[in-house]
């Protein structure tokens, strides 16, 4: 965490707190990984490092169909560690699977969402620069992608 962003100081007796917003009057700026030249916005940068999946809804093959595209931080024996022992490690050197499906708009909804599902394509980034290099070339921004929880996704 950039501590000149954000600086909390809590004291014992007033539990006060005190923030320092860098100068710019946001509590949160935006990254820019290696190699990008759009920036991530700090939360969903974070997410990812922490193997967080973030998804993506982008225009369907067809009528009667929905597509998403998703980021999928691959999992390390440190990530499984971690997780054995209650917490998430944070790693600026992760490698991605990117998966673009279509899906069926009437099956999404219900358990057998992957009826009639087409991968359109995927890809594996090897860290943060190469999915920069990745959504570009897919026409994709950083700041389209969302928790999993808030789009209608099946995965």
């Amino acid at each position: 965490m950039d501590h000149s962003l954000f600086t909390v100081a809590c004291s014992r007796r007033g539990r006060q707190a005190h923030r320092t917003t860098g100068g710019h009057g946001r509590m949160s700026a935006p990254n820019h990984p290696v190699g990008s030249d759009r920036p991530w916005p700090t939360d969903k940068l974070n997410a990812l490092r922490l193997g967080q999946r973030l998804v993506t809804e982008v225009p369907a093959s067809q009528p009667g169909r929905r597509a998403f595209i998703d980021i999928t931080p691959l999992t390390t024996s440190d990530d499984t560690q971690a997780r054995r022992q209650g917490w998430k490690p944070a790693d600026h050197a992760r490698t991605f699977r990117l998966q673009h499906w279509d899906y069926d708009a009437e099956h999404i909804d219900g358990f057998d969402y992957d009826t009639g599902a087409v991968l359109i394509r995927a890809t594996t980034a090897a860290d943060e620069a190469e999915l920069a290099t990745t959504l570009k070339a897919w026409q994709l921004h950083p700041e389209q992608f969302l928790y999993p929880w808030q789009t209608d996704d099946p995965r």
